[in-house]
């Protein structure tokens, strides 16, 4: 069933190469026995699973450690994301001139150091809000350069036959470290000092950091890498790479969509963290297992996301998906009773949103990487996440001020119904146009990479 088919290009002179120059192509099913894509996945996977037990661990070191209010809660949350809005952009185009694996490697390195400094502080004396700030800042910072290099290498790494393989390889490790990350640091939190809890993301990050040192293939850098430290060349691929997603329809609907969702989602989380352990009572274990459900939503909704647009169309299932992914939010401000069902049914609602969540994310990841020539991944994938995550700082605050003034079950209720924003925009966009095979051209501006 096909929904109609949305008109995609790239700019003329941009060509779409089949693979990237430094790979020689090979059939898919030689997937897992390419080493450096073992080493590319085990440690994207540990570095996940640093990313999501941090998730949990550091609003809750907050909360239960610093006792903070609605209000600091909301800040910390929007320091961590608020790298994103100030250097995603520039991140994508110095990305765009280094090899991704070392990118990733000081990265890693340094978001371990940063998180085993929060139990050396406590021990000291001299954890408070201001060190968990600077903390939470790091983190982020290094976040937007990792989140952006690992994507850009696997296009590197791999042909263009592979990419859908290996995607879906890499989100699967993403959902399952869904599953562990929170539950493992909700877990920390209830059974060590929450402080201690910080070394969970250390380790997996450390692991990550070992993992990915050990990729042999060098990546070939492109021939402006000589005049990569020359600021004006930098503006110069930060303009491309908005004026080639602004251009193009497909793209700058994908932006805005995620821009919509990540804001709400923003200002849901800071509730949602304040909400279950002081609303419903619930320790940091059964919050990290609530969260945890999410994961194996998450898996399934990957399974799908390999049959189902291609049998019903890419814009049916993106916009079908979105609207259950956030409709089933609005559960959880009616959750009242004992720890038992509270968090059976937070269970339920997370895995539901994992499964459709799941299933916009790698539909429109597929959308975006078909598009979008390999020249440019870096800049494609920096741009669309400052588009979608740019405002998730003004979400978060806006969910810890909303929280002090309305009380947690209101401010859920409203964060929530925000959500809904999202797919009413995607339902009116060139998304919901897109029919059951992925875009190969559009009308945009025919811009030629800057060299």
């Amino acid at each position: 069933m096909s929904c109609g088919t949305a008109n995609l290009s790239l700019p003329q002179g941009v060509p779409v190469p089949s693979a990237s120059p430094a790979v020689p192509a090979r059939p898919p099913s030689g997937l897992w026995r390419d080493a450096d894509f073992r080493r590319l996945w085990l440690g994207q996977t540990a570095s996940q699973l640093g990313a999501q037990a941090s998730q949990v661990t550091l609003p809750l070191i907050a909360v239960v450690a610093l006792d903070v209010g609605a209000g600091q809660l909301g800040a910390l949350r929007a320091v961590e994301q608020a790298p994103i809005l100030l250097f995603s952009l520039f991140v994508g185009a110095w990305v765009d001139r280094r090899r991704s694996r070392d990118v990733m490697v000081v990265a890693d390195l340094g978001r371990a150091l940063a998180l085993g400094a929060i139990p050396l502080a406590y021990v000291l004396g001299v954890l408070g809000i201001p060190a968990l700030l600077v903390v939470a800042f790091l983190i982020g910072v290094l976040s937007v350069f990792f989140d952006v290099a690992y994507q850009a290498s696997l296009v590197r790494l791999l042909d263009r036959d592979r990419l859908p393989a290996g995607n879906s390889a890499l989100e699967g490790s993403r959902s399952a470290a869904q599953i562990g990350g929170p539950a493992l640091g909700g877990a920390m939190v209830s059974l060590f000092s929450a402080p201690a809890a910080a070394v969970v993301g250390a380790f997996f990050f450390a692991l990550s950091f070992l993992s990915i040192r050990r990729i042999r293939r060098r990546e070939s850098l492109p021939e402006r890498a000589a005049r990569a430290e020359r600021l004006p060349g930098i503006w110069r691929q930060v303009q491309q790479g908005l004026r080639f997603v602004a251009g193009n329809a497909s793209l700058r609907a994908v932006g805005l969509a995620s821009a919509l969702f990540q804001f709400s989602f923003a200002a849901v989380m800071t509730v949602y963290l304040l909400f279950l352990p002081r609303e419903l009572h619930l320790s940091g274990m059964a919050v990290g297992l609530a969260l945890a459900a999410m994961g194996p939503g998450a898996v399934v909704g990957s399974l799908l996301a390999a049959r189902l647009p291609e049998r019903f169309g890419y814009g049916r299932v993106v916009v079908a998906s979105a609207v259950i992914a956030d409709g089933v939010m609005l559960c959880v401000p009616a959750l009242h009773g004992s720890a038992a069902v509270t968090i059976g049914a937070l269970m339920a609602v997370n895995f539901v949103f994992g499964v459709f969540g799941q299933l916009v994310n790698v539909t429109l990841m597929a959308v975006r990487q078909a598009i979008t020539p390999v020249p440019m991944q870096g800049r494609v994938v920096a741009t669309v996440n400052f588009a979608g995550m740019g405002l998730t700082p003004v979400g978060s605050l806006l969910g810890g001020v909303l929280a002090g003034a309305w009380g947690l079950r209101t401010s859920l209720l409203l964060t929530a119904a925000c959500l809904a924003l999202s797919p009413l925009f995607m339902a009116r966009s060139p998304l919901a146009r897109l029919g059951d095979r992925l875009p190969e051209e559009d009308d945009v501006p025919r811009e030629r990479p800057a060299s």
